[in-house]
């Protein structure tokens, strides 16, 4: 639904020369909730104001519904005709959201529908259905000044959703003050993801908001995305710098003859007790370094890391029955990670020792 290839942007002025996008290559699948993640100055914001051409790119193309914005794009000045319509298939909210105080919530929603030259009744009509998709119907004659600041967010997401755009971008727009506020505008972005079938890129510095909404996600640093995936992806790749961000857990082994191992888990494998069946089957004693478990959009996934006595040599099938189970196992602090996965990868659990 959304690609961006090899985009860059460029700013000039008379003594100097800041690179905000240094060739960014995103795809955004349809009907998906993307987040793009990294600090500030990462390029963050830029990026999403040249996926709608706001910002025009210096080189690269954007394409948005198989169109590409960049080819449509005319002088810095002026939109064209082709432009403008290809935007009004793309929504924007932001953390600020600007709503004229003299108008009402209602108006203010119809505030697009006037621009886009719908008649009064028909106007009317799409505003009141919009402010009861946003759970705003009874506020309609209330005033922003009158309004919470999450309620604000939700006037600007109605009137983001106005020309029934397919694509709904949202720079910081769940950066509101107080966890409640932002956990709602989160909810409400997923319910519209759902319901209207909407493909939503949102920029955030947050990772809880990766966490609590996203199917994919990518991280940005000095004007790259240096990875990208969906959050399963992400999970199972070792060495993740998101994955981390995401699912933190540190620890160290208590003994340089100790096998620490990382654990990824998800769906089913993440609410069964398989550290215990390990540690009784196998007769050995685990020990829980860190662990980060979370819901994310409706399932359970989580990291773990574990200390095993012994080499890597000793914990062989252990290691394999923990496979076996549908975990992702990873061996850490071991100086030939690699040879050693990859040999560990074809291990079978042997059977667990008789009691006698």
């Amino acid at each position: 639904m959304i690609t961006t290839t090899d985009l860059r942007k460029v700013y000039r002025s008379r003594d100097r020369e800041v690179t905000a996008l240094d060739g960014v290559d995103l795809s955004v699948r349809e009907g998906e909730v993307f987040g793009v993640v990294g600090r500030s100055g990462a390029g963050k914001s830029t990026l999403i104001r040249c996926v709608n051409l706001h910002e025009r790119p210096t080189s690269g193309t954007v394409e948005v519904a198989g169109r590409d914005l960049t080819a449509l794009a005319g002088r810095a000045d002026r939109a064209p005709a082709a432009l403008r319509a290809a935007r009004a298939g793309i929504g924007m909210v932001s953390q600020h959201v600007s709503l004229p105080p003299s108008r009402t919530v209602q108006d203010n929603v119809e505030l697009p529908l006037e621009i886009l030259g719908v008649s009064g009744r028909e106007r009317t009509r799409k505003a009141r259905e919009l402010l009861d998709l946003v759970g705003l119907s009874g506020q309609a004659s209330a005033y922003p000044a009158q309004l919470s600041g999450g309620q604000r967010q939700r006037v600007g997401i109605a009137r983001a959703l106005a020309g029934r755009p397919k694509v709904l971008l949202s720079d910081e727009a769940t950066s509101a003050p107080g966890p409640e506020t932002s956990r709602s505008v989160l909810e409400l972005l997923r319910d519209l993801n759902r319901q209207l079938g909407l493909t939503v890129l949102l920029i955030t510095h947050e990772t809880d908001v990766v966490k609590a909404v996203c199917d994919s996600a990518a991280l940005m640093k000095g004007g790259r995305v240096v990875e990208s995936g969906t959050v399963a992806e992400l999970l199972a790749t070792p060495g993740s710098e998101l994955a981390d961000q995401l699912f933190p857990v540190g620890g160290q082994p208590s003994d340089p003859d100790r096998t620490v191992v990382d654990l990824t888990f998800r769906g089913d494998s993440a609410n069964r007790p398989v550290i215990s069946q390990l540690a009784r089957t196998y007769n050995v004693d685990v020990s829980i370094l860190g662990a980060a478990m979370q819901t994310c959009d409706g399932r359970q996934i989580g990291r773990m890391r574990i200390e095993l006595p012994g080499c890597f040599e000793d914990n062989v099938v252990p290691i394999g029955f923990l496979r076996e189970q549908g975990i992702q196992v990873d061996i850490a602090d071991i100086a030939d990670t690699a040879g050693i996965a990859d040999a560990a990868a074809d291990v079978q659990p042997r059977p667990a020792p008789s009691s006698a």
